[in-house]
């Protein structure tokens, strides 16, 4: 992905001013945001830019990995 110098923030910026961090995002499609300078986060206009596919795999494993971490205490008591 190519960053558009006039598309960064800082992460302080991004915090002190996210209603302006917010309308860069909607004119220009995205807005990185940096934290100690490096690529940190990504501020996107859902309708102008298209929302990342994934596989059917791909979905499964993200879901999966979200439910092994919220109750992963249950699944270690589970596999005693």
């Amino acid at each position: 992905m190519m960053i558009n110098s006039n598309a960064i923030v800082s992460a302080t910026e991004a915090n002190q001013n996210f209603s302006r961090v917010a309308r860069m995002a909607e004119t220009q499609g995205h807005v990185v945001v940096f934290k100690n300078n490096r690529p940190k986060l990504l501020v996107i206009d859902l309708d102008k830019e298209p929302q990342i596919d994934m596989t059917e795999d791909e979905k499964l494993d993200f879901v999966a990995a979200r439910i092994l971490r919220e109750h992963r205490a249950a699944f270690e008591e589970l596999a005693k």
